[in-house]
Formats: structure tokens, C-alpha cells, sequence
């Protein structure tokens, strides 16, 4: 059973590989302390699918003087738990996945969201954004490769766009038009930034309009220009991306700075692990000693992660890459 109790600093958390608290202080309010969470791991981080956060949360205010870790919370573990007198629960995995339409005593899970209610414990899951996270699952499996350069295979995107909106129109306006009532109109649609400046086009003196919109207001901003043909002809539609972020994301794809044997790379791994055994699926005509250079590794299963990522060993839970010729360790 993978859990441990943990006793909170009043001020802060540090979360880099566990929990460093101070013994001297002896609770922190909740709210603060999903800050101090959301601080090492934002919860943007995470796949769209996953469910995580908070996920069962007592009528406030909500003091935490326990903090009680696992990687899957079962109704042993909230046993467990329950006598150790905890406050929040922290679930790796979220012990709340699919949408409950009732809370009763019929089901495991529903029973789970009980107990924790009628005892006042807090259930919170970071799962994939502790995977994504740059000091994360998959960066921390990393480690224990020896020295290389690493990557997300999926790189995370920013919460948020650089500049306001989601799109960009650009168009010239030249002597012939009313630029002033150009910009007045523009500037009228809702959700729409504007900057003009000088430019020139076929030795011509113009104004160019640069405005930021959001896709509702694109349309506004279309259904304008199409009005005026010459304005029409001359415009530019870009999509803006979110930004992507550095040593953020998905699985990790490590290159080795020297290849060495598949034997002694499984030998770092079980020591990083800490494990006495791992399971091994040898690709084909791969031996113990054929030589690794790049490893793509994955928290978790890893099936969408890694799929059409090439490498000389893949490091995951359990995973049917359906090729053959890849080595598997699991």
C-alpha cells in the first residue's frame, strides 16, 4: 500500500521529490495550501481528459494539520487514513473519474465520497499534472538514466494566449477610405484591440490595421470588411496558438550523452526505482547487450504518448506498441 502522513508547514510547501515540512508548525488552511499545489503543478497542465484537483471538499473553512499521500485511494486506504487522523488526502490517481448521478452506499467509490464528507477530509488528485510538470513523474524517471538531454514528447501549451484574443486581422487602408471611421467601427466591436501604423505597399503610403479579436468577434469583423471589397480583398486571418511551454508535457524523450548496453540501463533504472526486478519485452533481434541511445519513457501507460515516437527503449507501465522491433521495459 503506497501512502505516508505528513504533518504541514504553516507558510509554505516545498514539493520537489516529497512533502519537506516542519515539525514546529501544525496546520494550514486549505485554500493555501492547493496554492502552494497549484504552484509546483498547475492544474492546466494536465490532459484534457483527466479529472483533477480538488475533488471532495469539506464546507469551509477547511483546516489541514494532516496530509495523507497515496497512489490509489481505496476504501482501505480512506481506513487507513481515517485513523491516522487526516485532514486532505492526496490521490495520485483520481479516485472520482466518471460523473456520479447519485451518492449512496451502493458503489466503492461512492462510498469513498461519503466517508470523506462525514469525517471532513479533503480528497484532491493531481494526476497528469504531476506527469507534465517540470519537475514531475516523467522528468524524475528521467533521472535515472544518466546523463542526457530529454524533451516532452507532447509539449504542454500555456493556459492562456500571449495577446487578448484568440485571432489576428490585418489589412491595409489606403487615402481613398475614411480611415478614421475604419478604426471607430473596428474599435466598436466587442472583444477586438487595435493598432495601426504606417506602411508601404507598391510605393504607395498606407495605414496598416492590425487588430487581435476573439472568434465571436471575427465574425463581426468579417461581416465589416466584406462590406467594402478593397478593404476585403487585402485581409488576413491568423489563428494564434498558445504558446508552448518549456520541459512541460507529455512522456519524455531522453538522449543519452553515451549509448551504453540494454543490461546496464536496466541496472540504473531498478536502482532509481529502487526495485529488486523489472518486466522486460526484447524487441526483435535484440539482445541484453545491444546498445541504447534514446529512451522514450511515460508515466503511465503511454499508449498515445509514445505511439510513432522512435527510440531504442521505451520506459512505461505497460504498453502493446504493436511493432515488434522496439525493446519494452515495464
Amino acid at each position: 500500500m503506497l501512502s505516508s502522513r505528513v504533518h504541514l508547514v504553516r507558510t509554505t510547501v516545498r514539493l520537489v521529490h516529497s512533502l519537506i515540512c516542519n515539525s514546529s508548525c501544525s496546520f494550514m488552511d486549505l485554500k493555501a495550501l492547493l496554492s502552494s499545489l497549484n504552484d509546483f503543478a498547475s492544474l492546466s497542465f494536465a490532459e484534457s481528459w483527466d479529472n483533477v484537483g480538488l475533488l471532495v471538499e469539506p464546507s469551509p473553512p477547511h483546516t489541514v494539520n494532516t496530509l495523507f499521500l497515496t497512489n490509489d485511494l481505496t476504501e482501505e486506504v480512506m481506513e487507513e487514513a481515517l485513523q491516522k487522523k487526516a485532514d486532505l488526502i492526496l490521490s495520485y490517481h483520481p479516485p472520482i473519474f466518471q460523473p456520479m448521478k447519485r451518492i449512496t452506499w451502493k458503489t466503492w467509490k461512492e462510498r469513498l465520497v461519503i466517508r470523506a464528507l462525514e469525517n471532513r477530509v479533503a480528497i484532491y488528485s493531481p494526476h497528469t499534472a504531476y506527469d507534465a510538470a517540470p519537475q514531475g513523474v516523467n522528468s524524475w524517471l528521467a533521472k535515472g538514466l544518466g546523463v542526457c538531454t530529454s524533451r516532452p514528447i507532447h509539449p504542454s501549451k500555456a493556459p492562456n494566449y500571449p495577446t487578448k484574443g484568440t485571432h489576428r486581422v490585418e489589412f491595409n487602408v489606403d487615402h481613398t477610405q475614411d480611415l478614421d471611421e475604419v478604426i471607430s467601427t473596428v474599435k466598436g466591436i466587442s472583444d477586438v484591440s487595435v493598432t495601426s501604423f504606417s506602411a508601404r505597399t507598391d510605393g504607395e503610403e498606407q495605414t496598416r490595421i492590425s487588430l487581435n479579436c476573439s472568434q465571436q468577434a471575427l465574425m463581426q469583423v468579417v461581416a465589416f470588411l466584406s462590406q467594402n471589397r478593397q478593404l476585403y480583398q487585402k485581409t488576413e486571418i491568423l489563428s494564434l496558438e498558445k504558446p508552448l511551454l518549456l520541459h512541460t508535457g507529455m512522456g519524455r524523450l531522453c538522449i543519452l550523452d553515451e549509448s551504453v548496453s540494454l543490461a546496464t540501463m536496466i541496472e540504473r533504472i531498478k536502482r532509481h526505482l529502487k526495485l529488486s526486478h523489472v518486466r522486460l519485452a526484447l524487441g526483435v533481434g535484440r539482445t541484453l547487450e545491444s546498445q541504447v541511445k534514446a529512451v522514450a519513457l511515460c508515466a503511465g501507460s503511454g499508449s498515445s504518448v509514445l505511439r510513432g515516437t522512435e527510440a531504442d527503449l521505451y520506459l512505461t507501465e505497460g504498453i502493446s506498441l504493436q511493432t515488434g522491433f522496439e525493446t519494452t521495459l515495464f
